[in-house]
């Protein structure tokens, strides 16, 4: 039966066609079809699923695969459009480069590589990079970072905050260099850390300077630049391995004591909270000739003359009042006013007590010896009537 050009054609049984198929209004006797199968030719390429299914218990909805825009310099592509919805959710522009995505038979997944060995293989030739960004759309404020890597580190870069790199680490940086423990313990240069914090220096990490140094780069002297918190007493350990008497615990708890070792009661220092010092052993402060500038005698007749001068009572620290701890000594004011020494009038340093005491004694020695030739010249004369 012949048909016109615009008459549909309606096959009420299975039609099998041998050969290939051309659909489209540019299809053309003696089409050269070569290996195609079925080919669509036309200026606006389409196929659409349109899903009939009436009941709400089945899903319905049309899908359409296109190529290319339709209009006036639109764009190049191949799509799959949700067409119920009008948006497509897959694009592939052309001129897009060779394995630009690669479905490996074993579900590992390629971009721009045909040989992916994980799950997911990304490869690039100039730092091949993973973008995550929050867009706003959810109402949260944008964000966007990066994943990357190349030659020099791989990195983490904060691209809403000028491009910052705040992780990187660089290419042969040996195993463990940083670990965190399924109990959130983190191990620098270990995978088994004891505490919450251990690092272990060996010859792959930090071989060129042990330990850690710590740097205010913006030189304030107000910052805090080590800070230990416990819910109780906070004690550092320090230990040489290397010898048994190697061993210092400094604790803060009421106070700061410095204990020789991890396991002993005494204390070697301590310092407490009210500001008492107490060391069980000698104290010495420097008093070096090389150390000091401005060197002048002083006259010990007039030191002993303002120590005689000076009051010396009997008194209590406040903070030792419940325990009524005495001392005895001079207020730092007065000491201040009849010497000058010192950083203030609060205070009295004990190398100034002491170099006052023996300018003292030196005039009191040397009046001592101008008695006693006094007294020995008076015997002398005495004896000689």
């Amino acid at each position: 039966m012949s048909v016109g050009a615009s008459d549909a054609q309606v096959f009420t049984a299975d039609v099998i066609i041998q050969s290939s198929l051309c659909v489209g209004f540019d299809c053309v006797t003696g089409e050269s079809f070569g290996f195609d199968t079925i080919r669509l030719k036309e200026n606006n390429l389409r196929i659409h699923f349109d899903d009939t299914s009436a009941s709400a218990s089945f899903p319905g909805n049309d899908w359409r695969l296109i190529a290319n825009d339709d209009g006036n310099g639109g764009l190049n592509h191949f799509s799959v459009q949700d067409a119920t919805a009008g948006r497509s959710p897959f694009r592939i522009e052309a001129a897009a480069p060779a394995n630009t995505l690669y479905l490996e038979d074993d579900g590992d997944v390629g971009i721009g590589t045909s040989e992916p060995v994980v799950d997911l293989h990304l490869v690039g030739g100039n730092s091949p990079a993973l973008r995550l960004q929050q867009d706003g759309s959810d109402g949260f404020a944008p964000q966007i970072y990066d994943i990357a890597a190349n030659e020099t580190n791989f990195f983490i870069r904060d691209v809403t905050n000028a491009s910052r790199l705040f992780f990187r680490a660089q290419p042969g940086a040996p195993g463990d260099s940083m670990f965190i423990a399924a109990d959130g313990s983190i191990g620098f240069g270990t995978d088994s850390p004891d505490a919450a914090l251990k690092m272990v220096t060996s010859a792959g990490i930090g071989a060129s300077e042990a330990g850690i140094h710590i740097v205010d780069a913006r030189n304030s002297g107000a910052m805090q630049m080590l800070r230990m918190e416990n819910d109780g007493a906070v004690q550092l350990f320090m230990n040489n391995t290397a010898r048994t008497d190697a061993q210092w615990m400094l604790s803060a708890g009421r106070g700061l004591r410095f204990i020789p070792s991890e396991t002993a009661s005494a204390f070697m220092m301590e310092l407490s909270n009210t500001g008492d010092l107490e060391i069980k052993g000698a104290l010495t402060q420097s008093s070096d000739r090389n150390a000091k500038t401005d060197i002048v005698p002083v006259d010990a007749d007039d030191i002993l003359a303002k120590v005689r001068a000076l009051p010396v009572s009997a008194w209590t620290y406040k903070h030792d009042a419940e325990d009524g701890v005495r001392h005895i000594g001079p207020m730092a004011q007065d000491f201040y006013a009849a010497f000058g020494t010192g950083r203030d009038e609060t205070g009295i340093s004990s190398l100034d007590g002491t170099g006052v005491a023996l300018a003292a004694i030196q005039a009191l020695s040397e009046q001592n010896a101008v008695l006693q030739a006094r007294l020995d010249a008076l015997e002398a004369e005495a004896q000689s009537e």
